[in-house]
């Protein structure tokens, strides 16, 4: 059986950048697979004619091993795998990098460039926010869910007075409940809704009269969202630093440097 006729990519994303990635991948040619964590994540992609759609946070680099096996098996493999998972999301960069080098499989990390206002505070861990007097500060965290009551803890103790902006899951539901915060401080939101965007934000930080907001540096619309209520509101805003790229892995940081990196890569 000869060499495959045409180029297939594996695309490991969010609901983020992962649709419209997918979508322009398409267009350009790729047959494209996506690998996404929750069905709620799988259900931004349906409209979209993809190879395969596989549901289900990656179990280690054991995981990863068998996809990359079972693809070289049944369609000669992958010509790439983009890593476009969230930059906060620190399991399955190092992973995959681990996997894709046993397998001399090509890996292109995509991350959103960062534009950090000037006006942010940056800081290395919630931990960092004992480094602050915030007594009497009604602090927002707009963080996820997987460190909020830890984070939240700190912020107890550094003598805040904690709210969250709460992602509608199951884990953003019970992280948030499980932690130190009144329950009527948390408002279940599904992040940039409204009209125009970010409008339901802005309006619960003045209906909580918020003081400070805790974000993460994430790029994208999120960060830029909270800079600008921030700015508009004169709010001080903590940003969590984006952890460093790994060492050794291709990073682009738009849509167009990653589409031409392909291109000129293609083998």
């Amino acid at each position: 059986m000869g060499r495959k006729c045409y180029r297939h990519l594996w695309l490991l994303s969010g609901t983020g950048d992962g649709p419209v990635l997918a979508k322009e991948l398409i267009l350009k040619g790729w047959k494209v697979s996506v690998s996404v964590v929750s069905r709620e994540a799988s259900s931004a992609y349906s409209q979209i004619p993809l190879q395969n759609l596989w549901v289900g946070a990656l179990e280690g680099v054991e995981s990863i091993r068998a996809n990359l096996k079972k693809s070289r098996e049944s369609h000669f493999g992958f010509d790439w795998v983009i890593d476009a998972t969230h930059p906060f999301a620190q399991v399955i960069s190092p992973n995959l990098k681990t996997v894709c080098k046993e397998f001399d499989q090509p890996l292109l990390r995509f991350e959103r460039f960062i534009q950090t206002s000037e006006e942010a505070i940056l800081i290395q861990s919630y931990k960092d926010l004992l480094n602050f007097n915030l007594t009497g500060e009604r602090v927002l965290f707009a963080i996820g869910s997987k460190f909020l009551p830890e984070a939240i803890e700190y912020a107890l103790i550094a003598g805040a007075i904690p709210f969250a902006r709460v992602l509608p899951s199951i884990q953003g539901l019970s992280k948030a409940l499980c932690s130190k915060m009144p329950q009527n401080h948390a408002a279940v939101l599904k992040p940039l809704q409204g009209n125009p965007l970010g409008e339901i934000e802005a309006s619960l930080c003045k209906q909580w009269r918020i003081t400070g907001i805790v974000a993460r540096e994430s790029g994208g619309p999120t960060q830029a969202l909270w800079q600008k209520i921030a700015s508009q509101q004169k709010l001080n805003l903590f940003l969590i630093s984006r952890p460093s790229p790994l060492d050794y892995i291709c990073v682009v940081n738009t849509y167009s440097d990653l589409f031409n990196f392909l291109e000129l890569n293609n083998h």
